[in-house]
């Protein structure tokens, strides 16, 4: 057995102790003392409904509807129990159900409003390499839309596209994900997302998602040959984004001029760790372009800064994604730093920096702390 399949074997077993060690308790403690039967069945329904939405989207069933089910249901039913025993067991009941209520509250503003909360934050980013004719320059990062979880709510983008050209940027970038499954979410959201504008361009580049490699793997004929599902959508997605006016960099790059002096924007196919896929090419991407020249990449995977642009290149500024934040920050913490070492926010190390994007969406409409966010990137001479 791999590593991966003993550590995804790990995580199950750990998940199904967490779910069914506070009901064992719950049950034994609190709902058999009352001596109903009837209670004492419907108290196992909430978890049994979790392995069930479960179950359904490992089989395909409504898959994207029944893994949120599956993800809300886990977060508003199984952590405020876990929390409850844990607390219960250690300082009493009345201060486990105090903590618990107060846990699934926050976690019900987060379903209900948080994921629709758009906030705006500003940083720098400093080099000795940036022409003095674009000291000032301003830059929108958006990244990880994921905008099929949108599909009931076309207004939020349309606010999304006005809070984005309320910034007045030079030049939007945009870092991956901007679909769930299919291509066919954005359909609904071209006029609107291709109101998004800037002097210098929308670029983008594709997030794992953007591969569609999640939907249903069958076979179409296009053009006389036979293509996957997951192939047709990649093409209709780079299609789309095309009409929108957006450019989408496919391991290549662009060169921005002002004046006499210019800059390079970086675009890589997805690059990063299993179990995603890698499809990007740095090498090929930077062809052409000179030493000593202000480079920006785009490149959705954050753990590609440090695998392959830092101390390997001459690259000063890496805008990514994918990580979401964990959707869910408190302060400085995050449950994406056990997963990523840079998750959220700027990094600096030598001439390099790193920007990652908590993200817009995600295939749950779920936001708590780590909520969508529009960065703006302004461009200093150091």
């Amino acid at each position: 057995m791999s590593r991966q399949s003993l550590l995804a074997a790990f995580f199950a077993v750990l998940y199904f102790v967490a779910m069914v060690a506070p009901d064992i308790y719950i049950h034994t403690t609190y709902v058999s003392p009352l001596g109903s039967a009837l209670l004492g069945m419907l108290w196992w329904l909430p978890s049994a409904a979790i392995v069930a939405t479960f179950a359904a989207a490992q089989l395909g069933i409504w898959h994207n509807t029944m893994f949120r089910a599956f993800f809300g249901l886990t977060l508003v039913i199984m952590f405020p129990k876990l929390l409850f025993t844990l607390l219960a067991v250690t300082m009493g009941w009345k201060v486990g159900l105090g903590a618990a209520a107060v846990l699934l509250t926050a976690l019900l503003y987060g379903f209900i409003f948080g994921w629709r909360r758009i906030v705006v934050r500003t940083g720098t980013c400093r080099s000795r390499l940036l022409p003095d004719d674009f000291d000032g320059y301003c830059i929108v990062h958006l990244s990880d839309l994921h905008i099929g979880t949108f599909l009931r709510n076309p207004a939020f983008i349309d606010s999304l596209a006005d809070a984005v050209n309320g910034q007045h940027p030079d030049m939007v970038v945009f870092t991956g994900d901007l679909v769930n499954v299919s291509a066919i979410e954005l359909l609904p959201f071209r006029k609107t997302l291709s109101a998004i504008s800037a002097p210098d361009g929308v670029y983008s580049v594709m997030g794992n998602h953007d591969y569609c490699m999640y939907a249903q793997d069958c076979t179409h004929r296009v053009h006389g040959r036979s293509i996957t599902v997951a192939e047709r959508d990649r093409m209709l997605l780079q299609y789309m984004e095309d009409k929108m006016g957006w450019r989408m960099l496919m391991n290549e790059n662009v060169v921005i001029k002002r004046g006499k002096s210019s800059i390079a924007i970086v675009g890589v196919e997805n690059i990063g760790k299993p179990p995603f896929k890698s499809f990007g090419n740095l090498a090929k991407a930077l062809t052409g372009l000179p030493e000593g020249m202000f480079k920006i990449l785009l490149s959705h995977d954050p753990t590609h800064w440090r695998s392959g642009v830092l101390n390997k290149t001459d690259i000063a500024l890496t805008l990514s994604g994918h990580t979401h934040a964990g959707q869910v920050r408190l302060g400085r913490f995050s449950p994406a730093k056990w997963a990523y070492n840079e998750w959220g926010g700027s990094y600096v190390e030598g001439n390099s920096m790193l920007h990652v994007s908590p993200g817009i969406g995600g295939t749950v409409p779920f936001r708590f702390g780590a909520w969508p966010e529009i960065n703006v990137v302004v461009l200093k001479k150091k």
